[in-house]
């Protein structure tokens, strides 16, 4: 077998089949609050304590949902070539589904850091963050995810592994939102793009497979094709 670079940029669309609501839903509201009171660095000056509590809330929920057959499906995908993972997601479906080799370029819900050192991070599995809970710096402790108005950290790295892509698969996001659509432009000439997406758009990525189907659908016909 001929053994291939496959990055997967995956999207909020993965994970809403296996049940987690995404930012974009009805009115700009996620699990009913509005973004900019849960999910912004004003938002945690403003009310710490309400945000950490939304956040425990999905970190609950985030234990009560399992990885899908897309999730599962991309896993797989490492039988027979190196796969990497791209996800905007913070939940770990992927981690639990097998992927070995997964960037998270949002953060991850699992996680805790220090609000004084982003670098300051640690693993709290599903447990809850506290009002009083301190990094060894004396500050309180905040879910390690990049909130709106923050930078992208890991941006960067994302890039350059895109950049060595043979094929690009992109799962769940419809290319309107960035950074997806800066990553999907960084993936070399040579590469094959394959997009599945319900809203996805023609034209966005010349030459791209386009694939208006959900990921549950289409990932693991698309993986039994590339293992061959």
């Amino acid at each position: 077998m001929d053994r291939r670079h496959i990055v997967v940029l995956t999207g909020a669309g993965i994970s809403a089949e296996s049940g987690i609501p995404t930012f974009r839903g009805s009115g700009g509201l996620w699990f009913k609050h509005r973004i900019e009171d849960v999910a912004t660095p004003e938002a945690f000056d403003r009310d710490p304590e309400m945000v950490l509590t939304f956040y425990n809330q999905r970190r609950a929920q985030l234990q009560s949902v399992e990885p899908n057959t897309a999730h599962k499906a991309l896993a797989r995908l490492e039988q027979g070539h190196r796969v990497s993972v791209v996800t905007q997601n913070v939940d770990n479906l992927h981690e639990r589904a097998g992927s070995t080799n997964v960037l998270h370029l949002h953060g991850q819900l699992c996680r805790a850091r220090s609000s004084a050192d982003p670098d300051w991070a640690v693993d709290i599995g599903y447990g809850s963050i506290r009002m009083g809970q301190t990094c060894p710096l004396g500050s309180q402790l905040r879910p390690d995810v990049v909130w709106f108005g923050e930078p992208v950290p890991m941006m960067d790295a994302a890039r350059e592994v895109v950049s060595t892509a043979d094929v690009l698969m992109i799962v769940g996001t419809s290319l309107a939102v960035y950074p997806a659509a800066y990553l999907a432009h960084d993936a070399p000439p040579r590469a094959e793009v394959i997009v599945v997406d319900p809203e996805a758009q023609a034209g966005k990525i010349p030459g791209a497979r386009i694939y208006r189907d959900k990921a549950t659908l289409r990932v693991p016909l698309l993986v039994d094709e590339l293992l061959g």
